[in-house]
C-alpha cells in the first residue's frame, strides 16, 4: 500500500500505531491487529 493511503489529507491516519514500537502501523486481521515489526498482537 502506498504511503499516500495511509493517511488523510490532513496528515491524521485512522491506523492504530504499536505501543511497542511507536513507528510501525498494525495490521487489521479481523481477529486481531498484528505489528509485522515486532511482532505485537492485540487480540479482540
Amino acid at each position: 500500500m502506498p504511503r499516500h493511503e495511509l493517511y488523510d489529507d490532513d496528515g491524521s491516519t485512522e491506523r492504530e500505531q504499536c505501543p511497542r514500537c511507536g513507528d510501525a502501523f498494525l495490521a487489521d486481521h479481523g481477529d486481531r491487529q498484528h505489528c509485522g515489526k515486532c511482532g505485537y498482537t492485540e487480540w479482540e
